[in-house]
């Protein structure tokens, strides 16, 4: 009797529990899909590999005398742009409209103090959305410190990171992302941060490139790369963690995840074999740095349209992506500004070709279902990253530069950043000139 009175005490318990999670999902509160959160949690640690990854690309490209310092720019981001997203950044970027939609702002967004609880219609915490989207915060104005790089002042370039991420990204990233940004609206097509990071990133580097001008010497002097080796490595993170920055941004764990994983591999593969293909042709060799900035084009070309273009889509993207940044950074070279590691060249060019061109490939049921109508809105977010972010560059370079300096004097440019701003040097070498 005793044991069939426990089981029947039980038996009520059970039914209770089952009866209170009924009323949960009646009460339409959306409960942890634990697959989801996984990939979600994944996909965010991938992301953030790519910043020591970019470290390590734009490190291994520089000169000896400045490899820390330009690794420094990457590190300094994950910390700076890491706090700043925390406090106000998601706020900004997520929240609702606030100054006629310039920026969203939510008070629970502050601080990420009202979201403890909250888990989004796609199954995960909050705070696993907002630790992923700050990843790409961090990684944006990383990407701008290549093209000035061996010439800034790290207490410039901090202020200027903070000040751009305020200004520029959060911004960008509500009119795009946010469910009331006006481009959103308009039905844009950024699946993982082609228009709001490559080319508004691109388009602050051009502007910080000829604002600072070039380094002293170049481009009369060779700057060669003091270590290859790293570079390809770095460039080997990056295409890893692009499955993450990519595929993760379906915020799904399903068919749009394969697909935009899929396309992410096949562009990546495509921009270097097309690289590849044009320097046997033109030079009859094929370069290591070359096959890595293959690599970077047709990631990039294919970040805005991961998860909505088919394979084949992907594949011209990534080609023809590879073949418009090689002649942008020849084009570079003739006109002789100082983009010292090929930001616009890379970084602009392809996302913009990506961004627009993508409207060629869609998936059936994918975009808004008007060819012309897809291609303005494409076109029109992608002027609106670039001149946005290039005027709001000029006037945060200027209010840093008058304030604060930016360029680093003569002595120490030639002492390199490495000694002149860290007291250090990357290797245990003498020649700290070269």
């Amino acid at each position: 009797m005793k044991k069939s009175k426990r089981a029947a005490i039980w038996a009520v318990f059970a039914t209770l529990m089952c009866l209170v999670g009924t009323v949960h999902a009646a009460d339409g509160s959306p409960e942890i899909d634990t697959g989801t959160t996984a990939w979600m949690l994944t996909s965010t640690t991938l992301v953030l590999l790519m910043v020591p990854g970019l470290a390590m690309f734009y490190g291994g490209l520089v000169r000896t005398k400045n490899v820390l310092g330009t690794m420094m720019h990457s590190f300094a981001a994950m910390a700076i742009i890491g706090v700043l997203w925390m406090v106000c950044g998601y706020s900004m970027a997520f929240g609702p409209n606030v100054l006629g939609g310039w920026c969203g702002w939510n008070p629970d967004y502050f601080m990420l103090k009202g979201i403890d609880t909250t888990i989004l219609d796609s199954g995960i915490p909050e705070y696993v959305f907002a630790m992923f989207q700050g990843k790409f915060a961090i990684i944006a104005p990383a990407l701008i410190a290549g093209a000035f790089a061996e010439r800034i002042k790290f207490r410039g370039y901090c202020i200027f990171i903070v000040l751009w991420s305020l200004l520029v990204y959060n911004p960008l990233c509500h009119w795009v992302w946010a469910s009331d940004g006006f481009l959103f609206k308009q039905g844009a097509i950024d699946f993982a941060g082609g228009t709001v990071i490559h080319i508004s990133a691109g388009s602050a580097a051009l502007v910080g490139a000829l604002y600072l001008g070039a380094r002293r010497g170049y481009p009369k002097t060779a700057m060669h790369p003091n270590n290859l080796v790293m570079t390809l490595v770095g460039a080997g993170f990056l295409w890893v963690g692009w499955f993450g920055f990519n595929a993760g941004s379906s915020v799904e764990s399903g068919l749009k995840t394969a697909q935009a994983l899929t396309a992410t591999q096949i562009a990546a593969a495509s921009g270097a074999l097309s690289w590849m293909i044009l320097e046997g042709l033109l030079h009859k060799k094929v370069s290591s740095l070359g096959f890595v900035s293959g690599v970077l084009a047709g990631l990039v070309s294919i970040t805005p349209a991961a998860g909505d273009v088919l394979p084949w889509g992907a594949l011209v993207l990534g080609a023809v992506g590879a073949v418009f940044c090689y002649y942008a950074i020849e084009l570079k070279n003739k006109l002789g500004y100082d983009d010292t590691l090929d930001v616009f060249g890379i970084h602009g060019v392809a996302a913009i070709w990506g961004a627009i061109g993508l409207v060629f490939f869609l998936r059936p049921g994918a975009g808004s279902g008007s060819f012309w109508g897809q291609l303005w809105v494409q076109t029109e977010g992608s002027i609106i990253s670039l001149v946005y972010s290039g005027v709001m560059t000029l006037i945060i370079l200027i209010v840093v530069d008058k304030f604060f300096g930016l360029r680093l004097s003569e002595a120490d440019e030639k002492a390199g950043m490495d000694h002149s701003l860290h007291s250090e040097r990357g290797y245990g070498m003498l020649n700290l000139n070269s």
